[in-house]
């Protein structure tokens, strides 16, 4: 029972001060988890983030559906995922409440400025610290260069091409690559067996 409160109050508070989405809530998961409680290591928030970003869904929910299975099963993952809900859920409600006052206020249109700068600094940090763990192995380098070059090229030339296509080609290529892994070794290993 401590373990599934202890995972409530951190999902509360997770997402409860994770303003600009889930890309601004991997730096405080990566705290949270991997820093702070090293409940998973760098390899498995990494891969824990490629799996919630290439699954249906906000990133923020799956990663926190993907912690509370790990920590406390499927009991876990439900009351993670919903603890992670709440505070944005009863922000929201109680805006909707009152948003045409709430939006007219100057101060809250300032609060509002200045966090989107945060936000603008979470994402990039998160970003800059899972290319920095990432292995430098030569398909990744090969993959995040193409796309970086795409995605400004594709920007510079105002072509309209969705995020999601990006992950489907890197997830084929990335298929691709293991199969051909498979194959090569099967062919060594079918080549070995013949010599001896």
């Amino acid at each position: 029972m401590k373990k599934y409160l202890k995972l409530l109050l951190i999902m509360l508070k997770i997402g409860l001060f994770t303003f600009g989405g889930g890309y601004a809530m991997i730096a405080l998961l990566e705290n949270e988890f991997v820093i702070k409680r090293k409940w998973i290591n760098n390899d498995e928030f990494t891969d824990m983030v490629a799996i919630a970003e290439s699954t249906p869904g906000p990133i923020a929910i799956n990663a926190a559906t993907y912690i509370g299975f790990k920590m406390g099963g499927v009991l876990g993952s439900i009351l993670c995922t919903v603890a992670v809900c709440i505070p944005s859920f009863l922000i929201i409600y109680l805006i909707s409440l009152f948003f045409n006052a709430f939006i007219g206020i100057q101060w809250v249109a300032a609060a509002f400025k200045g966090i989107q700068i945060c936000v603008i600094f979470l994402i990039l940090s998160a970003g800059i610290k899972m290319l920095i763990k990432i292995k430098k192995t030569v398909f990744n380098i090969i993959a995040m260069v193409a796309t970086v070059v795409s995605m400004v090229l594709l920007s510079v030339f105002a072509v309209d091409f969705s995020s999601i296509f990006y992950i489907l080609i890197s997830g084929v290529l990335g298929l691709s690559i293991y199969f051909i892994k498979l194959l090569i070794s099967k062919k060594r290993k079918g080549k070995d067996d013949d010599i001896s």
